[in-house]
């Protein structure tokens, strides 16, 4: 059987679909596993044991390119997320197994329907996609961490970017676009904090938030020594590669904490209260521990308004460096604390 795992969206949830793969070789001797996700977030699937072929797609490419995603001997597609266009893409494209869920009016689209609504945040967003093989009709195995994998010559490169920082390492990712974040000058302060106790820091992100980053510093020599900015300047598996020689990873609800979960580096993560980023569904499958304010959930964030505006804020540098020491010590399971 040649399947295709359609989730064309972030890290994260890429990452997260990765254990579908990993039962479906499993339990379908001489399956052919396919992605079908986005350009920049396809080099995350290079050398997965589990993954034969990517192909990638943008939203906004015609009907007919996103048909042909769903060619070339495709015999079942799974829809982790049920995209509109890309199911009518299947269907037009006479792939034969089409499986997503239930409850959108497009479900007509697929022909095996799992009834179950991702809304209840009743389990993690891996458990989810697990679940979805049984359009297949076979039976969901428990969950195990997902992994990637690096080769030696890419953690070797990875580990060049560290040299001549001390022991230990830690990567501070001030960016993301799916959550709230720490205020910038509450990152900056950590950073100074953790290079004062001797810590090596690297900082990653985007280009875009390495300029927010910078506010306020007059030149990027600004840093203090133990710090090396890569923010902007690395590729996805560039970045893997530094967080694979890195002792702990601290980030927002975003990427990178996923990756490094998948890469066996401990994590503090800051989630925010909202329902749709609760850690029950999105907290790295890996050790560390996750953040979150001790306030009331809510539905979507309002700004200003909201007498809990400084939800984030109760997450202090110092009770940040704190943690980041304590996970530092004794790396186990994700504890989740409420602050």
């Amino acid at each position: 059987m040649n399947v295709l795992i359609v989730r064309p969206d972030g890290i994260g949830d890429v990452l997260l679909s990765l254990p579908v793969a990993t039962q479906l070789r499993q339990l379908v001797p001489g399956v052919r596993i396919g992605f079908l996700t986005s350009p920049t977030v396809a080099p995350l699937l290079e050398y997965h044991p589990d993954v034969d072929y990517v192909r990638t797609i943008r939203f906004a490419d015609p009907l007919k390119e996103l048909r042909l995603a769903f060619s070339q001997g495709v015999e079942a597609a799974i829809f982790l997320k049920p995209f509109r266009r890309l199911m009518w893409a299947a269907w037009v494209a006479g792939v034969p197994i089409r499986v997503a869920t239930a409850y959108r009016w497009y479900s007509l689209l697929a022909n095996r329907r799992i009834y179950e609504h991702r809304s209840e945040f009743a389990k993690h967003e891996s458990e989810y996609n697990v679940d979805m093989i049984q359009g297949l009709g076979l039976p969901p195995q428990p969950v195990g961490q997902p992994v990637l994998t690096l080769t030696e010559a890419e953690r070797a490169a990875g580990a060049s970017r560290w040299s001549g920082l001390p022991r230990p390492r830690v990567v501070v990712h001030p960016g993301g676009v799916s959550a709230r974040r720490w205020r910038l000058e509450q990152y900056r302060d950590l950073v100074s904090t953790l290079t004062d106790r001797g810590y090596g820091v690297v900082l990653t992100g985007s280009d875009q938030e390495r300029k927010e980053f910078g506010k306020g510093l007059s030149l990027p020599t600004a840093f203090p020594l133990g710090v090396v900015d890569l923010m902007g300047n690395l590729s996805l598996r560039e970045l893997m590669s530094v967080i694979a020689n890195a002792h702990v990873v601290v980030s927002g609800a975003t990427g990178p904490a996923h990756l490094a979960a998948a890469l066996g580096i401990p994590t503090v993560t800051l989630f925010d209260p909202r329902r749709n980023n609760l850690p029950v569904r999105w907290k790295p499958l890996g050790t560390g521990v996750l953040l979150r304010p001790d306030v009331p959930t809510c539905d979507k964030c309002i700004g200003e308004v909201c007498p809990y505006w400084d939800c984030l804020d109760r997450f202090t540098v110092a009770t940040v460096t704190s943690v980041i020491s304590k996970v530092l010590e004794a790396p186990s399971a994700l504890t989740v604390l409420h602050l």
